[in-house]
């Protein structure tokens, strides 16, 4: 037979889990989490989980339930949102107050009694500061702000809600401007406010991407709504478009407390629809008083400057004769100088020539003579060369020895029996040394 042990029923061991977590923790406690879960309940309590990651990874680290009573949802909600100019969704980093409570049947769950917007802000400026140091070392963050502005933007695409009332009053401004300028604003429908707005405002973007060449400037504009819808506008993806967009982007989304993230990229930020339609008039304004300025120049400036060239050109026209005549005088007489400078120096070369001429007799002559002389030098040297030839010396008796086949110039080269050659005038013979 089992032996019994004291045991407690699950009801009773979560009652006892109760009964001690209120005891060692009975104070509030200010928490910072994630919302990772956001839901309002027809009932007015909003249902929340709230959930920790890892710093370096998505990983969770700690996650827990929590709840907003109707009763405060009804005072945080709209006091965070007016803070923030953001809704409670899900993503959002937050610093609330809790109870912590552990209910036998749900388990462990905080309570939301209060909650510091300031923090969510940091988070919000820290995000938004991260995605603007991706755009800047993608080297896409002023890229759009490098644009040149139209001097003429009246080509305008239009992206907007087409039922709001910002989109109506932009096209009203643009419509009955005061100067009368003509205006083409052509609407690309997007959705301007909820958890849909990248993916519209891409789209549209898309759109006008594809029809570049028809308008001059793209401006983005949302009209009335609360300020907590502006988060969408928050994303990198959107801002990238928008920063390598290849016509300048004008924005006016409606608020005037802070700037979005395609606030800061696009090439001009206004506050409102109609202060966007303001700037484009008054652009072209600029460019209609350019061009009344240089109508003026037209008209007065330059009859003046024609009056003026056509003076100096009379002038000139007094001056031209006496100046040609004056240069052609000038080059008469450098002509003169040249004829006598030329006429001198081809009497100098004669002179010389003819010297030389003059000269060059007595110079053959001492040519000739002087070749007589050689030419008895050497006759004279051809007789001596002749005279001491080995024929004449022979002839004279001379004899000349040879011992095998060398001249004999010394008795202490021969020995008895050697055979010799002699040579006389007339001929050769042999003989023997004894």
């Amino acid at each position: 037979m089992m032996e019994e042990h004291p045991s407690l029923s699950l009801a009773e061991l979560n009652a006892l889990v109760r009964q001690s977590v209120r005891t060692c923790l009975p104070d509030t406690y200010w928490v910072r989490a994630e919302l990772s879960d956001v839901r309002f309940h027809t009932s007015g309590h909003c249902y929340l989980e709230f959930v920790q990651k890892e710093p370096k990874g998505n990983s969770l680290v700690a996650k827990a339930r929590g709840i907003i009573w109707s009763s405060v949802v009804a005072r945080l909600r709209p006091f965070f949102e007016r803070e923030t100019g953001q809704p409670l969704v899900a993503g959002l980093q937050v610093l609330v107050r809790v109870t912590v409570d552990f209910h036998e049947l749900y388990g462990y769950s905080l309570t939301v009694v209060d909650i510091d917007p300031t923090y969510t802000l940091g988070d919000m400026a820290r995000r938004r500061k991260e995605i603007l140091r991706r755009l800047d070392e993608e080297g896409i963050l002023t890229l759009n702000k490098e644009l040149p502005f139209p001097i003429l933007p009246q080509r305008i695409a239009v992206i907007s809600s087409a039922t709001a009332a910002g989109y109506g009053d932009f096209c009203h401004q643009l419509a009955h401007n005061p100067f009368g300028f003509v205006f083409h604003p052509r609407l690309f429908p997007a959705v301007m406010q909820g958890d849909r707005v990248e993916a519209s405002v891409i789209h549209a973007l898309e759109q006008v991407y594809e029809l570049a060449d028809c308008f001059d400037v793209v401006v983005i504009i949302r009209g009335g709504g609360a300020t907590s819808d502006l988060s969408g506008f928050d994303t990198y993806l959107l801002a990238a478009h928008c920063a390598q967009f290849p016509l300048p982007i004008v924005t006016g989304i409606g608020h005037e407390r802070d700037d979005t993230v395609i606030d800061l990229i696009a090439h001009t930020r206004v506050k409102t629809p109609t202060a966007a339609a303001e700037r484009l008039v008054e652009v072209c304004r600029q460019t209609a008083l350019r061009l009344d300025a240089l109508r003026d120049y037209i008209y007065k400036v330059v009859p003046e400057r024609l009056e003026r060239e056509k003076s100096r050109l009379d002038t000139w026209l007094v001056r031209v004769p006496a100046r040609v005549q004056m240069r052609l005088q000038q080059e008469s007489f450098r002509q003169e100088r040249l004829s006598r400078r030329l006429l001198q120096a081809g009497q100098a070369r004669m002179a010389r020539e003819e010297h030389r001429l003059q000269v060059m007799p007595r110079i053959v002559m001492a040519g000739r003579a002087r070749l007589l002389k050689e030419g008895h030098r050497l006759d004279l040297l051809a007789q001596q060369v002749a005279a001491a030839s080995p024929e004449r010396l022979l002839q004279k008796g001379y004899s000349i020895t040879w011992k095998d086949g060398k001249v004999v110039t010394s008795t202490t080269r021969l020995q008895p029996g050697d055979e010799l050659v002699t040579q006389v005038a007339d001929g050769t013979f042999k003989s023997r040394v004894i």
